[in-house]
């Protein structure tokens, strides 16, 4: 991939795009806006729809399960910091979010909207293929990390 452009960086760190050609990156990129957000701005809440996924450019992200409104009741599953990325999974699965996300001081977040992400890989079948291949190796190893942690 280009190294020239930023988010080219951030999106081999992506484990669904890693491996992506520069032309299908540049599509994707393409796609990504730019969002400005307050200190203590909820971005999604633990069984929302998932519909973006989100890559930081500046800030500080909290992941979290538990209400939003009381910090005491509340389990951080994660603080993510600039590159980070989440909600990807969101992209490519039905499934309700498993946490909330919360920005903890003004941040700068890259979107990707589901609807934008589908637009692409309905136009651009070597874009499916590398990000389908992609996505099942991921859910094998999310498999794996499930059934070790049952097994506990």
């Amino acid at each position: 991939m280009n190294t020239e452009n930023p988010i080219f960086t951030i999106l081999e760190k992506v484990p669904l795009f890693k491996k992506l050609n520069e032309e299908s990156a540049t599509l994707i990129s393409n796609k990504i806006t730019l969002e400005y957000y307050p200190a203590e701005h909820l971005l999604f809440s633990q069984g929302d729809q998932g519909d973006a996924m989100f890559i930081i450019k500046k800030g500080q992200v909290k992941i979290f399960q538990g209400p939003k409104n009381d910090k005491e009741e509340q389990v951080v599953l994660a603080t993510l910091n600039d590159n980070a990325f989440f909600g990807e999974m969101a992209l490519v699965s039905e499934k309700p979010r498993n946490a909330s996300a919360m920005t903890l001081e003004e941040s700068e977040i890259f979107v990707l909207k589901k609807e934008d992400f589908y637009t692409l890989i309905n136009n651009n079948p070597s874009l499916a293929e590398q990000i389908s291949s992609e996505f099942i190796q991921r859910i094998k190893e999310n498999m794996r990390n499930e059934n070790f942690t049952a097994n506990d």
